[in-house]
């Protein structure tokens, strides 16, 4: 039986209307997308910068929308994906903000356990839960560790740092560096530094430098038992194989730098490059008497004159009297000019 024609075409007239209102409202879901992207590529930037509310946009549109993927331009499917997760974790995130667990103890408890391991130094965890028990206060062995009174940590042991300056004065170095004359002979220059103060204890010049020479030299700069404890120096043979055991039997600790280690020697070696920069690159060695004479005048401005940037700018032997603030500046040359020495006038 076929229904009567004004009803078909009644039937039509919703299914038209129908059918308009719902691509009514697909074009104007359209249509936002489309504004929305523009919007953002219109911004007065070379790269169009998706901002937060846009990112809101899409990760809002994305579950209002069916067919979104099909309306994006400027970012990809997945792009709008992830941010949809990040959001996810910020609002998780936030949910979490308030601590968990089992709540804090209360200040007074707290301050209770502090002075109770600290009166009672003995005490343990256990101990101590014993006493709040009788005291009618709840806490877990958790909580007394976690607010029990700790002594301040200290170190095992010394520094290197505070070990070397207890027996700086305790402690020399030697070194063997050479120096060249006009007439191209080799001269070699023995000199003993002291790590307390960087005083120059003694420097010796020879053309044939042997072992008893240097015990001779370590003998004349150790008089009337001024000695070091500990003396550093390299693997030089010049030394000689019974030099260690001599200095022993004497007093003095010979300390071996490692091979090629010139670093271990921290002290001597930087002395041949000060002996070098101050004094012998700008002299021209005659023979070894006059270099003996140019090192002794420089060694004695060195140990009385020089300021040190360790010692605080004071020379190795300070002068023990406060300086003069008035007077006339007076100036005495070392080394023809080389370098001066200031005093004020008595």
């Amino acid at each position: 039986m076929r229904p009567h024609p004004a009803l078909q075409r009644k039937h039509r007239r919703q299914a038209a209307s129908c059918g308009a209102f719902r691509d009514r409202h697909t074009l104007l879901l359209e249509n936002l997308l489309l504004r929305q992207q523009l919007a953002v590529a219109l911004r007065p930037r070379r790269r169009p910068r998706v901002r937060w509310h846009d990112r809101l946009f899409w990760v809002v549109m994305q579950r209002l929308c069916a067919d979104w993927r099909r309306h994006l331009v400027l970012v990809q499917p997945e792009t709008v994906l992830r941010w949809h997760r990040q959001g996810w974790r910020l609002f998780w995130w936030w949910r979490s903000r308030r601590p968990m667990g089992r709540p804090r103890l209360p200040q007074e408890v707290r301050d209770l356990i502090r002075r109770l391991s600290e009166q009672n130094r003995l005490w343990g965890t256990e101990r101590i839960r014993g006493e709040l028990r009788k005291l009618g206060i709840a806490a877990s062995n958790g909580s007394i560790r976690r607010y029990r009174w700790r002594p301040a940590p200290r170190p095992p042991s010394q520094t290197w740092g505070t070990f070397l300056r207890t027996h700086a004065h305790a402690i020399w170095a030697a070194d063997l560096f050479t120096v060249q004359t006009l007439t191209f002979r080799t001269l070699y220059v023995l000199f003993f530094i002291s790590h307390g103060r960087r005083e120059l204890v003694h420097v010796a010049v020879t053309a044939h430098p042997t072992a008893a020479w240097v015990w001779r030299q370590l003998i004349e700069a150790t008089p009337w038992g001024r000695q070091p404890k500990y003396l550093i120096r390299d693997r030089d043979r010049v030394y000689g194989g019974d030099f260690v055991p001599r200095a022993q039997a004497a007093g003095i600790d010979t300390l071996l730098t490692p091979f090629r280690s010139p670093k271990a020697n921290a002290v001597a070696e930087p002395m041949v490059r000060t002996l070098r920069n101050d004094c012998l690159d700008h002299v021209l060695v005659l023979n070894e008497r006059h270099l003996r004479s140019v090192l002794a005048e420089y060694v004695a401005y060195y140990n009385a004159d020089r300021p040190h940037r360790s010692l605080a700018l004071e020379p190795p032997r300070p002068m023990g009297r406060s300086p003069a603030t008035r007077g006339a500046v007076r100036s005495r040359a070392i080394l023809g000019g080389l370098h001066h020495s200031y005093q004020r006038a008595a």
